[in-house]
C-alpha cells in the first residue's frame, strides 16, 4: 500500500452550538489540514498522485474556508463546525476530484486534531 500526504492551512472563526464552555463563544483558529491519498498501485511513472495536483485541489477548497465565519456557511448551518465535521466536509468536497483520498485530518491547534476517513 502506498500513501502520500499534503498539508494546507486556513484561518476562520466559529462557535460550537450546544457546547458548555469557552468554545460556545465566537473564536478563531489557524487550522492545519492534512490530506492523505492511498492506493495499492502506482501509475506508469511510479506515482500514486501528483503532489502538485493534490495541493492545488486542497488549497482551492481551503480558500473557500479562509477568513470565514464557518457557522454561516450552508453546510455548517446544519452541522456544528467541530473539527470532526470540518474534516468530513473537506473529505466530501475532495472525494469526487481525488478518488484516491484516504483521510483528512484537521488540526485546530498543535495539540488537537480530528480525522475523517471512510
Amino acid at each position: 500500500m502506498y500513501s502520500v500526504k499534503v498539508e494546507g492551512d486556513f484561518s476562520s472563526a466559529h462557535n460550537l452550538r450546544g457546547y458548555k464552555g469557552k468554545c460556545e463563544a465566537l473564536h478563531g483558529h489557524n487550522w492545519k489540514v492534512e490530506v492523505v491519498a492511498q492506493s495499492e498501485v502506482l501509475d506508469k511513472i511510479g506515482m500514486l498522485i501528483d503532489f502538485k495536483f493534490l495541493k492545488k485541489e486542497l488549497n482551492a477548497l481551503l480558500d473557500t474556508l479562509d477568513h470565514k465565519y464557518l457557522n454561516k456557511m450552508p453546510y455548517f448551518l446544519k452541522n456544528n463546525p467541530t473539527s470532526e465535521n470540518i474534516a468530513k466536509y473537506i473529505y466530501d468536497k475532495l472525494k469526487n476530484k481525488i478518488p484516491e483520498i484516504y483521510s483528512v485530518t484537521v488540526w485546530e491547534s498543535v495539540n488537537s486534531s480530528a480525522t475523517y476517513y471512510e
